[in-house]
């Protein structure tokens, strides 16, 4: 039996040795490797702070001092090290373990929301409610990593921090990474510290030294504990002779480091001296992502931040590839770069996941990454647009939530052209709740002037991106699912105003042979009703597995794809006054959808035609496949059917 099968809780950490914790933290990276490669899941920084964890475990006291960790990805050993080792099989998986920290799960996860930047506003939160409680002696520490820094909520909460005497510790986890490598002033000032720290392994003598210091102990007799105290002061000797003892007084926060985050000893020391301090303070921890794992250490792309199914000796994917949706974009901006000069790309940290690394590839003078600064990121654009360029602004959906304000106040009220090009949107799967990008069009929709576009296919993506970065007076949004893009849905109609006919009623098309010719033409046929099914952007492909599943019910259907969603065209609304029933199918909340917008319009043009929606109801939906999501809202195409035909049933025919 391992030291990890005796470890249920935090307080089983507190009666081992050092030597034992480090057993322990080879057994849990040997644990994230094993499981995270056959579930997926966010590897290289999880394997970054394994003794990191492990050490503010063993110094602090969870759940009554809370540890809060920005963003939360990095929380599997956390995880482990309170109760839920044995759960790892179910990783984000439906009705399994979260890929981040969930109060539901445990009383030492403190937060949800995997949106990065808000550690520090927690902390602050919590400590100001403990000082009221009269408990301000207890501490409250924010796990912030060097990206996370980049955003300005994290100063802004500095701000409060450091002017007050509450006990709050923040650890500064940094690897010098977001998801792409770290930007900006901040950045280059922990990136001087951080080779400085490196410079110790390699700077002349520095390995005899300690090589001579192991055998010297070894011939003394000293082993164990004593031993490895020695050995520690040796390394700390050599590396307080090349490291400045302040970074950012300015802050006026005392300020601990740099210290090395896979040293079991010299972060304990830092941590217990964090503990007995009165007062606010930072502790910068220099880590490796991917720590221990030479496939992810050796991966330049991003260190494993976020992996599928992968073999746990080579880190190969095991996953089949396909086409992506973020891949057509990429190659369509690409182009449009080539062609244009006044076009750049803006993201926010996520060169690669967004689709915009070929971008700066490219044209590096034309490729602004921004940090984890979406606020930033957009008004900005606004500014570029202000002169005379058109801004792309890459983002996931879910991201975009916070980036609203600007969006509204900045780029619409301003008119400004700035496109934005929002990937993931829709349901993302295993992130879960606070990934899903099924806000966007309910935000969007909103700003006076704004147009969206949904495509449904890797042409319809390259063309409404053409015509969206072609657009000169105001904002425009191209937003499409995660995940691989399947083949081209061509239209059977284009109508004048750019809405295309996916399906029409058998009746309608000359060329349909019926299955069978019936016996006896019958006195009268039963009126059928007419039911128009506008399916939204990924939506398609389903909406015409609907129609199939419904095509030899009593009932008419048309299936439309109006590829710009917002703002909803006459010619749509037109379209519904020649049928009994609207259905709107979506991929995202019901209120202030695309269906909202569509029966607002029908009721200005007093069209008195029943419309359902088929989207969320105003839910966080939980992590689990797309399709397991999909069905538990009644939305993959079988429910839809059944829901539709129910619907069909009680309207009544015109």
């Amino acid at each position: 039996m391992g030291l990890l099968d005796t470890v249920t809780s935090p307080d089983d950490l507190k009666a081992l040795s050092l030597e034992q914790l480090e057993e322990l933290s080879a057994e849990i990276r040997q644990l994230l490797v094993t499981k995270v490669s056959a579930t997926g899941g966010h590897l290289g920084p999880n394997l970054g702070v394994v003794e990191l964890t492990v050490a503010l475990h063993y110094e602090f006291e969870s759940p009554r001092e809370p540890i809060v960790f920005d963003t939360s990805h990095q929380s599997y050993v956390h995880k482990i090290l309170t109760g839920r080792a044995g759960q790892f099989d179910t990783l984000r998986k439906k009705g399994g373990l979260s890929g981040y920290t969930s109060r539901s799960e445990s009383r030492h996860d403190w937060t949800e929301s995997s949106h990065a930047s808000a550690a520090l506003s927690f902390a602050d939160g919590l400590a100001k409610a403990k000082q009221l409680a009269g408990r301000g002696h207890e501490k409250v520490v924010a796990v912030v990593g060097d990206g996370a820094l980049t955003g300005g909520m994290c100063w802004e909460a500095l701000n409060n921090i450091a002017a007050a005497d509450r006990n709050v510790v923040v650890i500064v986890n940094d690897n010098g990474r977001s998801y792409s490598p770290t930007i900006g002033g901040f950045a280059n000032n922990l990136t001087r510290l951080r080779d400085q720290l490196a410079a110790i392994r390699i700077q002349p003598g520095y390995d005899e030294v300690m090589e001579s210091g192991k055998k010297t102990l070894k011939s003394l007799g000293w082993v164990g504990e004593r031993a490895f105290d020695a050995l520690h002061a040796l390394k700390e000797g050599v590396k307080y002779q090349v490291l400045p003892t302040e970074m950012f007084p300015e802050l006026g926060m005392k300020y601990v480091g740099p210290v090395e985050g896979h040293d079991l000893k010299a972060l304990t020391q830092a941590l217990r001296y964090a503990h007995s301090y009165d007062g606010p303070l930072i502790i910068h921890v220099v880590t490796e992502k991917g720590h221990g794992f030479a496939p992810a250490v050796n991966d330049d792309a991003d260190q494993m931040h976020s992996t599928g199914v992968i073999d746990p000796v080579t880190g190969e994917s095991l996953a089949q590839s396909a086409p992506g949706w973020t891949a057509v974009f990429s190659e369509e901006l690409l182009r449009a770069a080539h062609e244009r000069d006044d076009i750049v790309g803006i993201t926010a940290a996520m060169a690669g996941p967004t689709g915009l690394q070929p971008l700066a590839d490219k044209f590096p003078e034309r490729f602004f990454d921004v940090g984890i600064a979406e606020q930033h990121a957009i008004t900005s654009a606004a500014g570029m647009a202000m002169g005379g360029l058109h801004p792309v602004v890459a983002i996931y959906s879910t991201f975009l939530n916070r980036g609203f304000d600007q969006l509204l106040m900045d780029v619409g009220l301003l008119r400004q052209a700035v496109t934005l090009v929002l990937d993931r949107s829709g349901v993302t799967g295993s992130d879960g709740a606070s990934h899903n990008g099924v806000w966007d069009m309910s935000l969007t929709t909103m700003v006076p002037g704004i147009r969206v576009a949904a495509p449904r296919d890797p042409a319809r993506l390259r063309e409404e991106f053409r015509e969206a970065i072609a657009v000169e007076d105001g904002p425009t949004v191209v937003r499409f699912p995660k995940g691989s893009v399947g083949d081209d849905i061509d239209a059977i109609e284009r109508l004048a105003g750019g809405t295309d006919i996916l399906a029409k009623p058998a009746h309608d098309d000359p060329d349909k042979v019926p299955d069978k010719v019936p016996d006896k033409v019958p006195d009268k046929v039963p009126d059928k009703v007419k039911v128009l099914l506008v399916a939204i952007g990924g939506f398609c492909a389903d909406a015409l597995r609907v129609a199939d599943e419904l095509s030899n019910d009593s009932l008419s259907l048309t299936v439309v794809d109006p590829r710009w969603v917002f703002p909803v065209s006459e010619e749509l609304v037109s379209l519904t006054t020649s049928h009994d029933l609207v259905v709107v199918y979506e991929d995202g909340i019901a209120r202030g959808g695309v269906g909202s917008a569509i029966a607002e319009a029908m009721s200005s043009a007093e069209i008195d035609v029943p419309v359902r929606h088929l989207a969320f109801p105003a839910v966080f939906p939980e992590h689990g496949s797309r399709s397991e999501v999909l069905s538990d809202y009644n939305l993959d195409p079988s429910s839809a059917a059944r829901r539709i035909r129910a619907w069909a049933a009680a309207a009544p025919v015109r």
